[in-house]
């Protein structure tokens, strides 16, 4: 064992058995959550005036709520066009199909993101290539990505990766340098900012998330895409709703014009959206009031690091990544994923619902290890092998990191964080149990 400090006994700590092991919890079980999304009689009342409407698909002739959160959504954004989507995922492949990916291009995509990202290319039968991710903000690496540009190179999507922006100074460098789209995977970073500027202004386009999880959240499933190009944006139009031109006023003619998808939002679920968008800006307030103050004091552990932000960026915080180092903390000789194992096991005792979230970097999964693809191995076979790097940060990332998400977002969640802290206080405490148990757990 290193000559590392650790805390001194308290209350909390040393005269406070671990959960695990018989002890009280530092988070008792009825204060443990806060609900996510949180549901008012404003939600209600949205729904039910949007069921009332009768506008119940977004291609009705006429203003819905579609049209209205596509709006105001460009507004907050600050770009002329939003086409809204069935989701995320496919407002990240119809951006890539509004660009003019397809079969045969390469798509840069960093290892570590949720696999939607590296799911867009393929259902467009282009191939899906991993950059390593900077250690610190977790989000892509720009030189790693350099790497792997070939002369079938079509566009790179920076993921704004737990709501922290990606590098996109030198994102925007890179692809001017060989002619790449941009595509912000902007899912988890509802109003972050980098530079001064909303994610969904910073690339060619973006794609939003409003999965009921989201920082903005529809009442099920839905997707924001934001660009400044009419071209594109007519294009993504056209291709969510399988070609079709829909001009109001104009009966529908039922002629697909170019390929489509029926990739259309429900307006309830916009409706939904529209009145949570009604109260983001106070409950960003609060998370940016609450969460920088918890991370700061579980900082003061060792062996413990915490999300932190670019000097030049605004976190929108929708989770709370956590990495922990073993040797730091005066565990020489642990692993980095006993340590973990450990405290995954720990702090769930102590009632800090931690998870891994991701289990492997996006190279290893089945889907593109086995580059089954859309059939017959394509769009692998017959093309020339894509390029590969090694991405030993992303795999460090997965190995000694944990998770915590959605209970931080509620707007009252500073009391239930400062329990969150007591109890990784606890934990910390109790060192020489920890690390007897990581010896074991590796």
């Amino acid at each position: 064992m290193s000559t590392t400090q650790r805390p001194t006994g308290t209350a909390v700590g040393r005269r406070a058995r671990l959960a695990a092991f018989g002890g009280t919890p530092a988070v008792p079980p009825g204060a443990r959550d806060l609900p996510w999304p949180v549901i008012t009689e404003e939600d209600r009342a949205a729904l039910f005036a949007a069921l009332d409407g009768g506008r119940l698909v977004s291609n009705t002739d006429g203003p819905t709520a579609v049209s209205e959160l596509e709006a105001r959504w460009a507004e907050f954004c600050g770009v002329p066009h939003c086409v809204a989507t069935s989701n995320g995922t496919t407002a990240l492949a119809t951006a890539l199909y509004a660009l003019g990916v397809g079969p045969g291009d390469e798509v840069i995509v960093p290892a570590l993101s949720f696999i939607a990202t590296g799911l867009a290319p393929l259902h467009l039968s282009a191939v899906p290539v991993f950059a390593d991710v900077d250690p610190v903000t977790m989000t892509l690496d720009p030189r790693s990505a350099a790497e792997l540009i070939t002369e079938r190179t079509a566009a790179i999507i920076p993921v704004h990766l737990h709501g922290h922006p990606a590098d996109m100074d030198a994102v925007g460098v890179l692809a001017a340098r060989h002619g790449l789209a941009v595509i912000e995977d902007a899912a988890q970073a509802h109003g972050a900012m980098w530079r001064g500027r909303p994610v969904g202004s910073l690339g060619d386009c973006a794609a939003f998330s409003l999965q009921v999880t989201k920082n903005l959240p529809t009442c099920g499933e839905g997707g924001l895409l934001t660009t400044s190009d009419p071209e594109v944006a007519e294009r993504a139009t056209l291709a969510r709703q399988f070609g079709e031109e829909m001009v109001p006023g104009r009966e529908r003619d039922y002629v697909s014009r170019i390929l489509g998808w029926n990739h259309k939002m429900n307006p309830l679920q916009a409706a939904f959206a529209l009145s949570q968008l009604d109260r983001f800006a106070a409950y960003e307030a609060a998370r940016q009031r609450t969460i920088p103050p918890f991370l700061a004091r579980i900082a003061e552990l060792p062996g413990i690091t915490v999300p932190t932000v670019h000097p030049g960026a605004t976190h929108a915080w929708h989770i709370l990544r956590f990495r922990f180092d073993p040797v730091a903390a005066g565990m020489d000789g642990v692993s980095p994923v006993g340590f973990r194992r450990t405290l995954h096991r720990l702090l769930r005792a102590e009632g800090v619902p931690v998870s891994r979230y991701q289990v492997m970097p996006l190279p290893e999964q089945k889907v593109f290890t086995d580059q089954a693809g859309i059939g017959r191995g394509h769009p692998w076979t017959g093309a020339p092998p894509p390029p590969s790097a090694p991405h030993p940060v992303a795999t460090g990332i997965v190995e000694d990191s944990l998770t915590l998400q959605r209970r931080h977002l509620h707007p009252a969640a500073g009391e239930l964080l400062e329990r969150y802290a007591t109890a990784f206080e606890k934990v910390w405490h109790h060192l020489p149990t920890v690390e007897s148990m990581a010896r074991a757990a590796a």
